[in-house]
């Protein structure tokens, strides 16, 4: 990696750190392509990303963000999860890492806020954003579908006595 590449990494890094709600770091302990394809894909698909980066150019790419306290966590083979939504990384990686020992999760963050791998775990219990919104969409909408229930039974119940003496009346 030239210096130009570098710089360009580290500016990608650093607009990364600046955009999302949540950052994981994990421990690769010999994933094969297979399995990193896989957890990239699974990312990709709920919204986040996962990307392995130097360490040295993550801490420098750290600096001006508020995830300045990962620094400590960078060390060794590591990766970066990262999601706008703070719980769709932290859920996959630790959905992942339940079903392959190769991946462990060493922390993260969410802000200035520097998680261990137990806050992470607990992060990833926690509903998404979607969920979150399909849950307030169905109790808002509820109310509504009972409401139209009610005002449309009195109505239904006087067609239904109508017919009934139309039908007394033709007998």
């Amino acid at each position: 990696m030239d210096r130009s590449q570098k710089t360009e990494a580290v500016a990608e890094l650093n607009r990364t750190f600046n955009e999302v709600g949540v950052v994981v770091v994990t421990r690769n302990l010999g994933m094969t392509v297979k399995q990193s394809t896989d957890l990239r894909n699974k990312m990709r698909a709920a919204g986040a990303t996962y990307r392995v980066s130097k360490n040295s150019l993550a801490r420098i790419a750290l600096k001006d963000t508020s995830y300045t306290g990962l620094d400590d966590l960078l060390t060794g083979p590591v990766a970066l999860g990262t999601s706008i939504d703070p719980v769709a990384a932290a859920k996959v990686i630790s959905d992942f890492a339940k079903t392959n020992d190769k991946v462990e999760i060493v922390g993260g963050a969410m802000g200035s806020q520097v998680l261990d791998a137990n806050g992470i775990k607990a992060l990833a219990e926690l509903p998404s954003l979607d969920e979150l919104r399909a849950k307030i969409v169905g109790l808002v909408q509820a109310p509504a579908t009972k409401l139209a229930t009610i005002t449309q039974a009195p109505a239904a119940q006087l067609a239904r006595v109508l017919s009934a003496y139309s039908e007394k009346e033709a007998a």
